[in-house]
């Protein structure tokens, strides 16, 4: 009997990778399908890899809202479970990967990796990496190595945990970086090399997510006088990204004591790399006096995913003391203090 294909689910959201000329403003569009994205992929027959493709949105990814990850996290779920795909490849915007392969993440609990990439150039112009990058990503998803790893960021080759990447160029074809941790691996001559394997998976049963809070993202800045803050009174969560290792000016420190008793309010760096510290600094503002009034510390998670756990543990209905827990695992890498049971994210078998 012939062994069966390895077989890839790949969706695609739009965004840059999709791309095309519009009719009228002068500029590109996500216009382009699933299938015209494949159809541009040298070297995809020689794998002998079963794609299957599905036009899932055709928006830029600054227009990707939660409700359509969300949908797009179940749909994941249900084909890995149902129709026995053997990893799944989204193709989006550069805009919010590091955002929404984060949620995935958190949302995914099966086996099947779930690789997210795009491109920087569109398809309009030389030297576009869609192609490339969509090869790279469906070798990773349907390499056994990636299994149990959730979800990942592949670009130029090197393969991201999706709770470490972020992007950090606005043009460079290797905007993506893992700054605290570096890359995974490498695709390398068509073959997924690991160079290390995160021990274990935090993730939130999809199931519980039954509601979309308002999260908010505050950045402190030189001279910043609160007032900005006054926005945050109807949200259900506020992240507070702070100077350094966790330090805000004297004159907020009233405020966002009055708001950590009414919501919860994470404390993240916003360097955008290390950890919010605990017990270093002791003026006013600084970590350790923030986290006495009740500010959660992000540890390593940098603002804009720490803003990403948040959304998810409000909408599962986590209650004050769950989240200060959970912000306590991925903060500092402790799977003992998460709300739910830990995943193993060690692959089931390794490309040498």
């Amino acid at each position: 009997m012939a062994e069966k294909a390895t077989s890839v689910l790949m969706l695609s959201l739009g965004g840059t990778i999709a791309m095309t000329a519009g009719s009228d403003a002068g500029g590109v569009v996500p216009n382009l399908t699933a299938e015209e994205l494949i159809a541009a992929v040298p070297g995809l027959a020689e794998t002998g890899i079963d794609v299957h493709v599905q036009t899932f949105r055709q928006l830029p990814g600054a227009s990707l809202s939660f409700d359509d990850l969300t949908a797009l996290a179940a749909l994941i779920a249900d084909r890995t479970a149902t129709d026995g795909m053997d990893g799944v490849v989204v193709t989006q915007g550069t805009d919010t990967i590091e955002e929404t392969a984060y949620l995935l993440d958190l949302l995914h609990t099966g086996k099947a990796p779930v690789v997210v990439t795009g491109a920087m150039r569109n398809p309009t112009i030389a030297g576009a990496d869609g192609p490339a990058n969509i090869l790279a990503a469906i070798r990773t998803a349907a390499s056994p190595a990636a299994r149990g790893l959730g979800a990942l960021v592949v670009f130029a080759d090197e393969i991201h945990a999706a709770r470490h990447v972020r992007k950090t160029h606005s043009t460079s074809g290797g905007a993506f970086r893992s700054p605290n941790t570096g890359p995974l691996g490498h695709v390398v001559e068509g073959t997924v090399r690991l160079l290390n394997h995160p021990p274990h998976r935090l993730t939130v049963p999809l199931e519980t997510v039954i509601r979309v809070p308002r999260v908010g993202l505050y950045t402190v800045s030189l001279g910043d006088d609160g007032a900005l803050l006054a926005g945050a009174e109807g949200l259900d969560g506020l992240v507070v990204a702070g100077f350094g290792v966790g330090h805000v000016p004297q004159r907020l420190v009233e405020k966002l004591t009055a708001l950590a008793a009414r919501i919860p309010v994470v404390l993240a760096s916003r360097t955008g790399a290390g950890p919010v510290l605990a017990s270093t600094y002791a003026f006013p503002g600084s970590e350790s006096d923030l986290q006495r009034r009740g500010l959660v510390s992000a540890g390593f998670l940098d603002p804009y995913k720490a803003r990403i756990l948040l959304h998810t543990l409000l909408a599962a209905g986590a209650e004050p003391e769950i989240i200060a827990a959970a912000f306590g695992a991925c903060g500092t890498g402790d799977p003992a203090r998460w709300p739910w049971p830990a995943l193993s994210q060690q692959p089931e078998m390794q490309h040498a």
